[in-house]
């Protein structure tokens, strides 16, 4: 019970590591059509299987992967151990569907947690409760089933101390693990499995797609209404519409989309892994690899107004804006993209010390003055000259530095409290 309340007691946003890449990898790179083909597409069984025997990713490099989430400004990684088809990337002992059953042979998992803990990089690790080639795990309680075959023998009893027995291993032999991603709810309720990953990994934070509530919501593709998160949060997103695996010929998302998306959830207080899927032979593909670096380039250059910062709404009451703190300084956050190159900052009337935009380090202009637009009230400060034009691909952030931010936003709430009395 009390690492459970360690856990709970989280910070949104998980401390430090703000921001993750997300691995989707396995058998299903091969066809590069979708990680779920064989129950999108029909797949027999036995047909699936046989990727086994294709299966030798002779390019696969943990560093590079890595590289590639360092540049990013990304600081864990979050892998697929097993998904939905029950092919498992590491050397399991109870099954032989794994990774070190093909020509590869060798633990990708291992190899992954070795390099992660050489460099620093936290280590998240995924887990699907849905398993296509165990017997015992069709669930009809649960979504994303394949129906059993003739050979499989349902049983959810046996299945769960499968899953037992897995988690353990994952939980004891691959180092320090920052967080477990179950995957698709199984509509049981059963506390012992969290236990257990908590017990052989004190501190650990657990999602809540799994056997009870866990630590943290997973909101996926979609970023939830509000302006900031009332329990820790990490959304998942892919830089592909159709696939969270490798697809040969995926429709990928603008850079705009993803950074307003990973904008958004940070500003709210939440996490965000933007997710990759690496090529058959363990390759990230040069697409997917260069949309991460551009991404990346955005992030390194407005981290500061999301790591350490705090959200902030309330006072503001906008809905074009959003903003976060640190201190005396205010991040202006311009989601969605601002129609024109100057915003009024209504209800501020005070001056800031500095106004810079954080995406190229340029000064803003900042003047508190009356405007037309809003010539009955009161001088409100004023920022103009944005380069709108020049960042139509990315999220600007603006940052403004007060001497105490605290009486800004007071004398911003007795204003406020004027005017609903008038």
């Amino acid at each position: 019970m009390e690492q459970q309340a360690q856990a709970s007691d989280a910070s949104l946003g998980f401390g430090e590591r703000r921001f993750g890449l997300f691995i989707h990898w396995g058998l299903y790179a091969i066809p590069g059509w979708h990680e779920q083909i064989q129950m999108r597409q029909g797949m027999d069984k036995r047909q699936y299987q046989a990727l086994q025997g294709q299966f030798d990713p002779q390019r696969f490099d943990p560093d590079k992967w890595i590289d590639l989430a360092e540049q990013a400004g990304m600081k864990y990684i979050c892998f697929t151990t097993k998904h939905h088809d029950g092919f498992c990337l590491w050397d399991t002992e109870y099954t032989d569907f794994k990774i070190t059953n093909t020509p590869y042979g060798r633990d990708t998992l291992a190899m992954l947690a070795d390099a992660c803990e050489r460099r620093g990089m936290g280590l998240s690790l995924y887990y699907s409760i849905p398993d296509w080639h165990h017997p015992n795990s069709y669930n009809p309680l649960s979504s994303h089933q394949v129906p059993p075959v003739p050979e499989d023998e349902p049983d959810m009893d046996r299945y769960i101390d499968f899953v037992k027995n897995q988690i353990t291993e994952l939980c004891t032999n691959y180092g320090k693990i920052f967080s477990f991603f179950w995957d698709i709810p199984p509509r049981i309720h059963d506390p012992s499995l969290n236990a257990i990953i908590r017990r052989l990994q004190p501190g650990i934070l657990i999602n809540d797609r799994g056997f009870d509530e866990g630590d943290y919501s997973t909101p996926e593709r979609h970023v939830p209404e509000g302006w900031k998160f009332d329990k820790p949060t990490e959304a998942v997103q892919s830089i592909g519409r159709q696939s969270w695996g490798y697809r040969k010929t995926e429709d990928y998302y603008s850079q705009q989309f993803l950074t307003q998306s990973i904008a958004k959830i940070m500003a709210m207080g939440g996490n965000y892994v933007l997710n990759v899927g690496p090529k058959a032979d363990g390759t990230i593909p040069d697409i997917g690899a260069h949309i991460v670096w551009e991404v990346g380039l955005w992030y390194q250059s407005v981290k500061e107004a999301y790591e350490g910062a705090e959200p902030i709404s309330a006072v503001f009451g906008r809905n074009d804006l959003m903003f976060t703190r640190k201190g005396s300084t205010l991040y202006v956050h311009l989601v969605p993209t601002p129609q024109s190159s100057g915003i009024i900052l209504n209800p501020v009337s005070v001056m800031p010390h500095s106004a810079i935009l954080l995406n190229n380090g340029s000064v803003v202009k900042a003047v508190v003055e009356k405007m037309p637009t809003l010539a009955n009230e009161k001088d409100y400060l004023h920022l103009s000259d944005i380069p709108v034009n020049e960042f139509v691909s990315q999220v600007m952030v603006i940052k403004l530095v007060f001497d105490d931010l605290d009486d800004v936003m007071d004398s911003m709430e007795s204003h406020r409290q004027i005017e609903n009395r008038l």
